[in-house]
Parts: structure tokens; C-alpha cells; sequence
């Protein structure tokens, strides 16, 4: 087995009216003075946010909101939150919401005690050595970002969507209410499931080997995303696969099923310029995008594609021809996508080809002007990054 270190320090409350903790945690994390970020109008709808800082007054917790976060969240709003911080004195930031509201909170946590601009932190010019605490209330199953370490902005300028992780930015806590999932569109519960088992893919194809219980526990978890995933499109407030699902999203990205730092991350990598250019659904996207990059880089582990098909999607193994089995499981897997309604290429994700503009300036982003690789498991170049953009678009066909 491959030496790792694992790190996983995010208090989980996790089941019915689990936020009637809120106030209890803020304080035992040492929140004086919250912002509490959110997204749209849903937290408003469900009443959450209101209870949220009804329970905060209860507790004698002082705080001031902050929402607007839209998906793909906007460096914009970070600056907007690292001057309403820096303005009431807050100590502590309670994110209300999915991926992008708890990605924006980390990014203000940053900033707030950082003397220059916060996306020095996302360009790869500094390093934080320290945030403010941030905790999560999550309505949206997906990233896995109430226990990571990672977060992801998009700069206006540009359109440029870059990542950070850092191990002091990990939540606090995470209040997880599987109750408060039953309202999401099918599309963003299908969207969050993608994300979900493409954390877990992730750092499944890579080129270590004899992770051999880690793979085990991976592949438990996608099966069982392909199965609750159904159950909770077919009844929405099927409370038992809302919470399988809800969990999952969590381990899928606290390193459980792998360690990020072994695992590959291309197909990620790819998306993120997708949805920075057209601000599509980030699970959307990544749907869009795998099934190229699968049928590009197979033939370097046929083996590995083989397992995923085998044990993950049911294929029957054909011992005498391992590629064909490999290639089905990459068929089934965009069957799936279908099945929840995903897409599996560009024109299906954004209604049309991306035109080759397009597709050269996605190459230029993802590659950083062409200087830069991706990927682990076939280290992608620029010339392999533009042939994936170019199959997902439906212009090669075979892979290379």
C-alpha cells in the first residue's frame, strides 16, 4: 500500500433537525460573530435561513448575512464578503447551502485576514497561513466541500476558474439534514450525484496500485449512488436514499475512497474550463467530459477500466477480450448518465458544438498558456487536452 496521510477533522451532526445545533457548535468552535453566507432564494423559501438565525439570536450569536452565491461561484462575492467581515468584526463563517456558498465561504475566510488579494491564493502566488473558521449547513449534495480541504472561484475577469486547497480552511463542523435535499430539481439532484461519484473516480483511476480495501469501499459507494440516485427521482422525499446520498457526498471527498493527492483529476480539470467559459452545471459538465477522456486514456490501465466496469456497473467480464469489457463499462456509464439525464458530450451540455475558438481557449486555460500537464493516470499535454475537448464535441471519434 502506498503511504498516505489522511486528515479528516469536520464535526458531523448528521439526521432530522440537526441544525438546531447551530448556535451550540458556533460557540464551541469559538464563533463570537457570524456571517452567514448563502446562495439564492431556496434558503429563503425553505425557511431554513430564518430559522437558521433565529436560532443564532437564541444563542446569543451575533450575526450579519451575506447571499447572492450563484453556481460557479464569483470572486466578486468573496471580495463583497472580505469587506463585510473586515467591516462588522466577524470571527466565524457559516456557510448555508451547497459546493459553491461553503467554496465562497472558504475563499472569504482567506481573505479576510490576508493583506493582499485573495486570488493570490487560486493563481498559485501565495499560500495561506491562516482563515478564519468556517462551518457548513448543507442543502446540496455534491462537492463534498462540508469536509474538504479544496475550494473552487471563477474570476469575472477572464472567465477563469481555478481551485485551492488548503487543510486549514476543512470545516469546523458540517449540519447535514438529509430532509432539507427534498426539494431539489431532478437536475441538480442528478448534477450532484455525477459529482459525487466523479470525486470517487477520480482518485479511482490512477496509476498506484494495491489500494485494495480503498478500492473496495470506492466501489461500494458509486454502486450505491447508482441506486439511490433513482430511488430519490422517483420519490423525492425518500428520506433513507436522500441521506445515503447526503452522506456519501461527504466521503467521496474527505479522501476515504482515495487519497486526493494520488488521484488524477483531469476530467475536473477539463470541466472546470467548461463551465468557466459557458457557466454550465459543474456535475453537467464533468458527465459531459468523462466519457471522452475515459475513451482516451483506457488503453493505459486496461485492467483498471476492466474492475470499474465489472464491479461498479454489472458488465460481464469477457476474459478472452478485456478491452471490449473495459470500452462496454465506459458504454454503460454514459447509459447511466442518460438514464438520470445527464449529458455525455459538449453539444448535449450547452445545445451546440463549441466552435474551435472556443475549444483552443479552453485548451490555453486548462493547460496555464501551455505550460502546464494534467492528469496522473495518462498525463495529458496540450495536444491530448484539445483531442479530449474535441471527441466530447463530437469531432474525433476514435481515441488516440
Amino acid at each position: 500500500m502506498k503511504d498516505f496521510q489522511f486528515y479528516a477533522p469536520t464535526e458531523v451532526v448528521f439526521g432530522r433537525e440537526s441544525e438546531e445545533q447551530v448556535a451550540t457548535l458556533v460557540k464551541k468552535y469559538g464563533g463570537s460573530r457570524v456571517l452567514v453566507h448563502y446562495g439564492g432564494q431556496s434558503a429563503k423559501r425553505s425557511g431554513l435561513l430564518d430559522k437558521v438565525c433565529r436560532l443564532l439570536d437564541e444563542g446569543s450569536v451575533p450575526h450579519v448575512e451575506l447571499g447572492g452565491v450563484v453556481p460557479n461561484p464569483r470572486l466578486s462575492k468573496v471580495n463583497e464578503g472580505i469587506q463585510l467581515c473586515r467591516l462588522h468584526g466577524i470571527d466565524f463563517i457559516l456557510a448555508v447551502g451547497g459546493g459553491s456558498v461553503i467554496d465562497s465561504a472558504k475563499a472569504i475566510a482567506y481573505g479576510v485576514p490576508y493583506e493582499g488579494d485573495v486570488w493570490d491564493f487560486y493563481a498559485g502566488r501565495a499560500q495561506a497561513q491562516t482563515c478564519l473558521p468556517v462551518a457548513a449547513i448543507l442543502t446540496i449534495p455534491a462537492a463534498g466541500s462540508e469536509m474538504s480541504e479544496a475550494s473552487v472561484i471563477t474570476n469575472e475577469d477572464g472567465d477563469v476558474k481555478l481551485g485551492y486547497s488548503n487543510n486549514i480552511s476543512r470545516p469546523k463542523f458540517a449540519i447535514m439534514n438529509p430532509c432539507r435535499t427534498f426539494t431539489l430539481p431532478p437536475c441538480q439532484t442528478a448534477a450532484g450525484v455525477t459529482d459525487i461519484m466523479m470525486h470517487t473516480m477520480e482518485r479511482y483511476f490512477n496509476p498506484d496500485g494495491d489500494m485494495t480495501l480503498t478500492d473496495a469501499v470506492a466501489e461500494a459507494l458509486m454502486r450505491t449512488m447508482r441506486t439511490c440516485v433513482f430511488a430519490v427521482l422517483k420519490n423525492p422525499e425518500d428520506y433513507r436514499n436522500r441521506a445515503q446520498i447526503m452522506w456519501a457526498g461527504s466521503l467521496a471527498h474527505n479522501d476515504v475512497t482515495g487519497n486526493r493527492s494520488n488521484g488524477d483529476w483531469a476530467t475536473h480539470q477539463i470541466e472546470h474550463e467548461l463551465s468557466g467559459l459557458f457557466d454550465v452545471t459543474h456535475g453537467a459538465g464533468l458527465a459531459a467530459i468523462w466519457p471522452s477522456w475515459a475513451r482516451y486514456v483506457y488503453q493505459e490501465n486496461v485492467s483498471r477500466f476492466v474492475r470499474f466496469a465489472v464491479n461498479v456497473l454489472d458488465v460481464e467480464n469477457d476474459f478472452t477480450d478485456p478491452e471490449a469489457t473495459a470500452l462496454r463499462g465506459i458504454e454503460a456509464m454514459e447509459q447511466f448518465y442518460h438514464a438520470i439525464g445527464m449529458p455525455t458530450n459538449i453539444p448535449e451540455l450547452i445545445g451546440r458544438k463549441a466552435t474551435d475558438g472556443e475549444i483552443q481557449e479552453m485548451v490555453r486555460k486548462c493547460s496555464r498558456n501551455h505550460q502546464i500537464t494534467q492528469g496522473r493516470f495518462k498525463v495529458l499535454h496540450p495536444a491530448d487536452l484539445e483531442a479530449i475537448y474535441r471527441m466530447a464535441n463530437g469531432e474525433i471519434m476514435n481515441n488516440s
